[in-house]
């Protein structure tokens, strides 16, 4: 089984930071790209940031320049730092990864249960 675990969520107010981190347990071969995706009530889950295995990176217009998502592939944990944050970054942040559990099976989305994010003052 593998699990994937979202931490550092909070309450924050207007202009301030916070950090995500979600790490990666279980039954896993390989890990490939990661991710971020945030979900606002009535809206649909939309992608925040992705993270390749080499590295490469790639973020939502909303987030560019105020959102850092990086990974630590030996300890499978992926990070989202979120400075700068607007009431319009509130919503449930999910990690989301790529894992191929034994070798000889299939690559397969894994997902996190969520941390809620809200920005408020």
């Amino acid at each position: 089984q593998v699990q994937l675990v979202e931490s550092g969520g909070g309450l924050v107010q207007p202009g301030g930071s916070l950090r995500l981190s979600c790490a990666a347990s279980g039954s896993i071969f390989s890990i490939y790209a990661m991710g971020w995706f945030r979900q606002a009530p009535g809206k649909q889950r939309e992608l925040v940031a992705t993270i390749t295995k080499l590295g490469y990176t790639n973020y939502a217009d909303s987030v560019k320049g105020r959102f850092t998502i990086s990974r630590d592939n030996a300890n499978n944990t992926v990070y989202l730092q979120m400075n700068s944050l607007k009431p319009e970054d509130t919503g449930v942040y999910y990690c989301e990864g790529d894992i191929q559990p034994k070798r000889w099976l299939p690559v397969s989305d894994y997902w996190g249960q969520g941390t809620q994010v809200t920005v408020s003052s």
